[in-house]
């Protein structure tokens, strides 16, 4: 079996997600583009905009990986600080 699940690139989604943002509800978007609405709510999870502060302006994803990089860092911290006497 499979997978016919179609593949959209990051700019497609980011579209959608736009659309979403300017007023399309969930259902309409899934009836015009024929995605699924949870991978509708997935997508505006991943790339809706959050302020930070006056110029900075981070998606969702974005947040996500720096507090993977974060994490690893902090870890990492941690390992060096066992070496020291």
């Amino acid at each position: 079996m499979t997978n016919t699940q179609p593949k959209y690139d990051e700019s497609f989604k980011k579209n959608i997600v736009a659309l979403h943002q300017n007023g399309k509800t969930q259902t309409e978007l899934s009836k015009e583009y024929g995605i699924s609405t949870s991978a509708i709510s997935h997508w505006i999870k991943l790339y809706s905009e959050v302020k930070v502060d006056d110029n900075t302006v981070m998606t969702a994803k974005q947040i996500k990986e720096l507090q993977k990089r974060n994490a690893q860092l902090e870890e990492e911290n941690v390992i060096l600080k066992k070496r020291l006497p």
